[in-house]
């Protein structure tokens, strides 16, 4: 221990100006003497008023309760190492180690102490061995939980504490175990969002206590979406409105810990931020609808690792004129090179970060919506298969099939505005309106209506987020306020037979979708073919009569247009009947 020393060493110049203490006397500095006339001017004489008082009432008791404090559990394992060498034996070669155990073997007390140690070692083995009574010999019977009604019920309400209430644009749980939820609340629309009556405040919520916030953060700018780290649940990163990404630490107040310039950001909001799987933990990126996905690192905000621009021509130089603005993300970390974007034109940008040139990074694209992609998430289980949701219907796709989705909701009457898949069930998804509605969708039972639909309130929701556990949804709105579902077991708890059943659904869809690819693939290169043949050859030649094909479609859509038609004409027939009454009536009483 004496020859473990270090010796601090501090040059003269880096220790300042040196203090010098002068010993004074005690010296008055300022006297101020009192003033007789102001206090004369300035007293006021209050003549006593005296009351009597006698209460009419009868006594009242008050009850308390007091809830007490949930206790937190913590499991903890430890790593057990084949331990007991000397310092100077190498467990790692095997040949000492050796040596060491006949050494030890021929020593006399060897036995003797095995001997004792068999009996402690004995107990355990029949500890192990023994029977256990609380042990769950007959597992849960699937048909009583398909008998009960599917249901969502109402557990908290948080509200937008400003007194202007903003919009609920993002919510993210935090990732320990799902008691905590960031929600950044601003409005996107043009000029609104930069008033100086709204609050750019955005809050973090404990699930069960709605009525203060747990924390304020504090930011420049409105917020308009805000991720948890994943490893770290102190961490967070958040998209600004004016175009700037910030790194939040909770232990360190509300204000953020780093921030991105203005001049290198977003030209436009910051719509989705996503974690990235590295080996450090701190990266992650951006996307905006000024047409930009950028690559961040916490740890060095001052510019961008990597720009890409969302340019969908190949071929040209790319150019921000040209960019599709983006609006959604979708990163999976079992696949750390590939990721996802979601544009306002409705197209969906299948991406690879390892290709070294802006068009290769762009592997191929999907013509999914006919507006905005609002969200877009990859199956937690065939990560082949993700989710869209924009205009009035939700879709599922799949990356072998381009040209169409493989599975559709159809055209509701009101627009959706955001969905998710449910992280335990995976033939489960959820979709929000602009009617205020939360959809549930469970594939496996019906495929052109929801399983579940439930009112939460009378304004348009705007964002969805599942619990990692799949029990709890936290739905946030136009009126500034989140609320937190709980879905019943059937929408949570998957069945044997779930994951191979929709494995096939799947594949089948897939089979079949490829099937009228190649089919229209090869209409197309027919009629390619044949409008070449017309250019150079004449006009009596061109006039082909039809494949058998061909006039069997055109026979299939005339007999689906016939069928429409007298489906129409038999619905005003009975409004004309039903109103007919009515009109008689009137008539009578007049």
């Amino acid at each position: 221990m004496d020859q473990l020393q270090y010796i601090y060493s501090k040059r003269r110049k880096e220790f300042g100006k040196k203090c010098c203490f002068k010993r004074n006397k005690t010296s008055l500095l300022v006297s101020i003497p009192a003033n007789p006339e102001y206090f004369r001017s300035h007293y006021i004489l209050t003549n006593p008023v005296d009351t009597e008082t006698q209460t009419m009432g009868g006594d009242y008791s008050e009850c308390d309760q007091v809830n007490t404090a949930r206790p937190e559990f913590e499991e903890r394992g430890m790593n057990h190492f084949e331990g007991g060498w000397p310092k100077d034996l190498n467990a790692a070669d095997p040949e000492q180690t050796l040596r060491f155990r006949k050494k030890i073997e021929k020593d006399e007390k060897y036995i003797h102490t095995i001997l004792q140690l068999s009996h402690a070692v004995e107990h355990c083995i029949l500890q192990n061995n023994a029977l256990d009574i609380y042990e769950t010999y007959f597992e849960p019977d699937d048909s009583c939980m398909q008998a009960e009604p599917l249901s969502a019920k109402g557990l908290n309400v948080f509200q937008d504490p400003c007194q202007l209430k903003r919009p609920v644009h993002h919510i993210s749980w935090a990732p320990d175990g799902g008691t905590r939820i960031a929600v950044s609340h601003c409005s996107l629309i043009f000029q609104q969002a930069t008033q100086v009556d709204l609050s750019s405040q955005t809050y973090i919520w404990h699930i069960e206590k709605p009525n203060n916030p747990d924390l304020t953060l504090r930011p420049p700018s409105p917020i308009v979406c805000l991720e948890y780290n994943q490893k770290d649940p102190n961490i967070l990163i958040s998209g600004f409105y004016d175009g700037r990404v910030a790194c939040w630490d909770t232990r360190k107040g509300p204000e953020p810990v780093e921030m991105s310039p203005l001049e290198p950001s977003h030209r436009d909001p910051v719509h989705r931020t996503l974690w990235m799987n590295s080996k450090t933990g701190t990266e992650f990126f951006s996307a905006s609808s000024d047409g930009q996905i950028m690559w961040w690192d916490t740890r060095k905000l001052s510019e961008p690792s990597e720009v890409l621009i969302l340019d969908p021509i190949k071929g040209q130089e790319q150019s921000l004129n040209r960019a599709l603005g983006a609006i959604s993300l979708e990163y999976e970390h079992t696949i750390p090179t590939r990721f996802m974007v979601g544009t306002e034109m409705g197209v969906v940008f299948n991406c690879n970060r390892k290709g070294k040139t802006p068009p290769e990074k762009i592997v191929c694209q999907y013509n999914a919506h006919l507006g905005s992609v609002n969200a877009l998430q990859r199956n937690p289980a065939f990560v082949k298969n993700f989710l869209s949701i924009g205009d009035w219907s939700a879709k599922i796709w799949s990356e072998d099939v381009r040209e169409s989705c493989i599975i559709s909701t159809g055209y509701g009457p009101w627009q959706l505005t955001d969905g998710c898949w449910s992280p335990t069930k995976f033939s489960v998804f959820y979709t929000t309106r602009e009617d205020g509605c939360l959809d549930a969708w469970d594939l496996l039972q019906q495929r052109h209506k929801s399983v579940l639909n439930v009112k939460v309130c009378d304004v348009p929701l705007r964002s969805i987020r599942m619990q990692e556990q799949g029990q709890m949804v936290a739905i946030g709105g136009d009126n500034g306020t989140t609320y937190l579902y709980q879905v019943s077991d059937q929408l949570v708890v998957p069945q044997k037979n779930d994951k191979p059943m929709f494995t096939e659904m799947l594949d089948r869809e897939t089979r079949r979708e490829k099937i009228v690819e190649a089919r229209k693939r090869e209409k197309r290169v027919k009629g390619k073919v044949k409008g070449d043949e017309n250019r150079h050859g004449s006009q009596a030649k061109a006039q082909e009569t039809l494949t058998f094909e061909e006039i069997k479609e055109d026979a299939q859509i005339c007999e689906a247009e016939r069928h429409f038609l007298e489906a129409v004409q038999s619905e005003e027939q009975k409004k004309a009947a039903a109103a007919a009454p009515e009109e008689s009536s009137e008539e009578a009483s007049k």
